[in-house]
């Protein structure tokens, strides 16, 4: 019960409030859009510049912390993109998107605060490791299948779709604050001074902000219908995912404590909102993926606190 009240509770009560204020209309939904364009765009990406920057990439960059748990995250693709199929008969794109649902956690918003107010800032290594692959390898996997189960039905060139790819990785701003930050550390420069001063000030309201946000986006977000699959989803990410990670990372890599926290608990994390934006932009399975985004966040104040009581 202490975890639950000093470690999880807080980030959630966060998300709450958020959510609370956009149900009261006290704040205007192009202000709820300009928060999440800040957080999103401009204070996240620096937040990652920063960690990347000063991050010891031989000592963190391990194999078997980023296998367990990517191919938790692949299996979990496979799971939902083949109970969609076989289970609920939902089209190829469909699939993909609801596929997408149960591959992408929601890594920044919640795997770093929960991670870090149950363990500390110190233990966010692994978590930076995992999260500067996260988008530009997922995006790159789910737009090559999304593009894959389109061009069954609408056939595309081997360049247009390579396009495509490239250009929906290289421009998230996400991946730039990443790319910039290992840039950065690989050329041996300081952070100090002016910058530092400056980017640490930025970096320090990305997670509250974005918390803030999402709570809520969320109201937009109303759970209807095709509730078999969203239950497929939130079970698939919320317990498939971290069991994969968590069973591979002691088994089979050996993982030190650390590393099993940061992937175990980043693997537990619900689907973000670029599970719904993914889905959105491809017209595919929104309902299931917007309604998934808000169940799960909501199941996960429960199932988080499982995984945390599991982990040493």
């Amino acid at each position: 019960m202490q975890a639950l009240i000093e470690v999880i509770l807080p980030v959630f009560l966060v998300l709450g409030f958020g959510y609370g204020a956009a149900r009261a209309r006290l704040i205007s939904d192009a202000a709820i859009d300009g928060l999440m364009k800040f957080a999103q765009g401009f204070a996240v990406p620096v937040l990652l510049f920063r960690s990347m920057a000063t991050l010891d990439l031989a000592r963190h960059f391990e194999a078997g912390l980023l296998l367990s748990f990517y191919i938790g995250a692949l299996s979990g693709f496979a799971a939902g993109y083949v109970g969609a199929r076989r289970l609920f008969g939902r089209s190829a794109p469909d699939a993909v998107a609801i596929g997408f649902c149960c591959l992408f956690s929601n890594s920044l918003l919640l795997g770093l605060p929960i991670t870090e107010r149950a363990y500390g800032p110190e233990a966010l290594a692994g978590n930076f490791a995992i999260i500067s692959i996260h988008a530009p390898l997922l995006y790159a996997f789910g737009i090559t299948m999304m593009e894959w189960a389109r061009s069954r039905e609408t056939p595309v060139s081997g360049g247009v779709l390579a396009r495509q790819i490239a250009t929906g990785i290289i421009t998230n701003p996400m991946v730039i604050g990443i790319g910039c930050g290992v840039a950065w550390n690989l050329a041996g420069l300081p952070l100090a001074g002016a910058l530092d001063a400056a980017s640490e000030m930025v970096a320090s309201a990305a997670l509250p902000a974005a918390l803030f946000g999402l709570g809520a986006i969320l109201v937009r977000y109303r759970p209807e219908g095709d509730m078999r699959t969203i239950a497929m989803v939130v079970a698939v990410a919320l317990i498939l995912h971290p069991a994969i990670t968590w069973g591979l990372g002691r088994l089979a890599f050996g993982l030190d404590a650390a590393q099993m926290r940061s992937a175990v608990i980043t693997a537990a994390m619900s689907p973000g909102v670029n599970a719904y934006l993914f889905a959105n932009m491809y017209g595919a399975a929104r309902r299931v993926a917007a309604s998934s985004v808000l169940v799960a966040t909501a199941v996960s104040i429960l199932t988080t606190w499982m995984w945390v009581a599991i982990l040493p």
